[in-house]
């Protein structure tokens, strides 16, 4: 008999929080201290970005159809947060020269070292996953723009 009660107190909660919706984090705006009005910007570069990182650390996410699913959207809204404090491509331009170098290189590693765009991501966004060609243009992207900036 406890097991039922637990179950449905479950349910009922499940289905409650399906009522509850995230913030959304959704902006038209291409704002001036976006990446790409910072600094010289290839549109391969700007392309790959918007691809398969702009989801998690711009000010603009394109949400799957299953981010209304709770507690799925939850976990979505709580991983954009945590991306978008990390790196802001949105709002680049407002960091300090010192923390536009560390992210720079940061994204440069981060790439090289297959840590981003997150395995979990790419998952499910099968074009997010990037190619050795690619991985070889944010290279000598960020390379080229590190030695402009020292």
């Amino acid at each position: 008999m406890q097991l039922k009660r637990l179950l449905f107190f479950v349910i009922i909660v499940l289905v409650g929080i399906q009522f509850i919706s995230t913030q959304k984090n959704q902006s038209t705006k291409l704002l001036e201290t976006d990446i790409s009005k910072s600094f010289d910007m290839p549109t391969d570069i700007q392309k790959i970005f918007k691809t398969t990182c702009y989801d998690c650390h711009s000010n603009n996410t394109n949400y799957p159809w299953y981010n209304k699913i709770q507690p799925i959207g939850y976990l979505l809204e709580r991983h954009i947060k945590n991306g978008k404090k990390e790196l802001n491509f949105n709002e680049f331009g407002e960091y300090s020269l010192r923390k536009q170098k560390s992210k720079i290189k940061a994204i440069k590693n981060q790439v090289i070292g297959n840590k981003m765009p997150l395995w979990s991501y790419t998952l499910i966004h099968k074009n997010s996953k990037l190619s050795q060609q690619q991985k070889d243009l944010i290279k000598q992207w960020a390379s080229k723009l590190l030695d402009s900036l020292n």
